[in-house]
């Protein structure tokens, strides 16, 4: 135990996998649920690092998806829409189960075309209680692409996008209101590669004080960028959650992911930030996404991932 107190004493926290890979041009990032889940790390596995670290933990297993039948049309500009968003209903249900206990789930991805599943789903389980959350986005894309903006049609390129209101209406209407956070409660962090539209829609929507791209990390450093970060989604009453795709690291320390751009965060940035978020409070749920095993050299991304969750939940050096 690396810790002098436990920061997770009388908090539950539940595994949930969504093993949906098919949001992404690559397929293998379904495969990173069970790779992250079953990593060891100094010989112990996820679930006995966190109940390390003081917290009573379960496993949900994963939520039930839906495969697609045929290949996607190569002109399609919401590839496997049907699929997805029937996969998202059975997230919705298992992500709302497992808020209803008081427990904080612990989101495994996938690629992050689930986030307009996880994202509304639990968003819509606080709404339900009257209190709005906030999201804070690690990513070195923005994801806000909609089907008239996007050059591939891959689902995993529009979350940002539908839980603001924008895109296909199948998923800027799950759990029946949109949008699902307002503006002002939303930060995104590491960004440094965003089509021409992306940009211009962060800037319709009044956005950009908002994103803290690579040259904001740069001029400013990671522990200012992500303190900003927090302060924004934490205006939100009900508290945030947080998402975080592997690719904002950059990938000499992450290269188990489908969408490398060189130029990330480092390995002690992504700590330092996720330290920073477990030191605040106030997070509701954690999701961490495009893990790709079969993309991964010595299992390095895979790990890497795993230690992030820790420090999302407290563990520091002392």
């Amino acid at each position: 135990m690396d810790n002098n107190e436990f920061p997770g004493k009388g908090k539950h926290v539940t595994i949930l996998g969504v093993p949906l890979g098919y949001g992404a041009a690559k397929m293998g990032s379904e495969l990173g649920v069970d790779a992250m889940r079953m990593s060891r790390i100094r010989d112990k596995q996820l679930h006995e690092h966190l109940a390390d670290l003081g917290y009573t933990v379960s496993d949900a297993g994963d939520a039930d998806i839906i495969k697609p039948e045929r290949p996607a049309d190569p002109e399609d500009k919401t590839k496997y829409l049907k699929e997805i968003t029937a996969s998202f209903a059975n997230v919705s249900t298992a992500l709302k189960a497992i808020l209803a206990t008081g427990s904080i789930p612990i989101i495994l991805g996938g690629d992050h075309s689930i986030n307009s599943g996880t994202f509304s789903a639990v968003a819509s389980y606080f709404r339900e209680q009257g209190e709005e959350i906030g999201l804070v986005w690690f990513d070195a894309h923005a994801d806000i692409n909609t089907p008239e903006t996007t050059m591939s049609g891959n689902i995993h390129g529009m979350p940002m996008a539908t839980i603001l209101g924008r895109g296909a209406p199948e998923l800027v209407n799950l759990e029946g209101y949109s949008p699902k956070i307002k503006p002002e409660y939303l930060a995104h962090i590491g960004g440094r590669d965003f089509d021409p539209a992306e940009r211009r829609a962060i800037h319709e929507l009044g956005l950009r004080d908002n994103f803290f791209t690579m040259s904001d990390i740069d001029r400013r450093g990671m522990l200012a960028c992500v303190t900003d970060a927090i302060a924004i989604a934490s205006k939100a009453p009900g508290g945030y959650a947080v998402t975080f795709d592997v690719d904002v690291l950059d990938p000499r320390f992450a290269p188990g992911s489908g969408t490398l751009v060189r130029g990330g965060i480092t390995y002690r940035e992504a700590h330092l930030g996720l330290e920073a978020v477990a030191e605040h409070g106030g997070m509701r749920s954690f999701e961490i996404v495009e893990v790709n095993p079969l993309l991964d050299r010595s299992n390095i991304t895979v790990s890497l991932a795993c230690e992030l969750i820790l420090s999302a939940f407290g563990k520091t050096i002392l």
